[in-house]
């Protein structure tokens, strides 16, 4: 099982998103998530989180939030412990467009997130940090891209006629 980190920088109401369209093998092509990426060895979460935000985004974290951890099952993938955090404070300048080798970065408003290409469970996990909910565990169950099975905090979730979760 491989471990990731994943955060969303806040400033202003919005949030700092990368648009995943530079990696031509990459899981989350085309869709839009924060910055973050994998635990390499002997590293904790916390030290991957610093480095990666600072790779992708040419910013230093000064604090930072953990606020849950989620799991990914998916039919041909590893599954994946994704630790998940927010910061509303960094410093530093942030590194253009073409030198991100992951994707375009930007800046987008919170109540326009739901509005970008993203993955079902990545609204759920968003929507539980724009009502500020206290740490949470998230089990997400993949069948190609369809989301199957949802689970918050151990408890199973069921699809509500809306098609959203919870």
């Amino acid at each position: 099982m491989k471990m990731t980190t994943l955060c969303y920088l806040e400033k202003d109401g919005k949030y700092l998103m990368m648009h995943r369209i530079k990696k031509e093998k990459d899981v989350n092509k085309g869709k839009w998530i924060g910055v973050g990426g994998h635990v390499e060895r002997g590293e904790c979460p916390e030290e991957c989180l610093e480095r990666e935000v600072m790779e992708e985004t040419g910013l230093t974290l000064l604090s930072y939030q953990f606020r849950g951890i989620i799991s990914f099952f998916a039919q041909g993938y590893e599954d994946e412990y994704m630790c998940l955090y927010t910061s509303d404070s960094f410093q530093g300048n942030e590194i253009s467009e073409d030198s991100c080798r992951e994707g375009a970065l930007a800046w987008v408003e919170k109540d326009r997130i739901n509005e970008l290409n993203l993955w079902e469970g990545d609204k759920i996990f968003l929507n539980l940090l724009r009502e500020d909910a206290p740490f949470f565990s998230l089990k997400l169950y993949y069948e190609g891209d369809i989301l199957r099975q949802v689970k918050l905090n151990g408890r199973e979730q069921t699809r509500r006629p809306d098609g959203s979760w919870i």
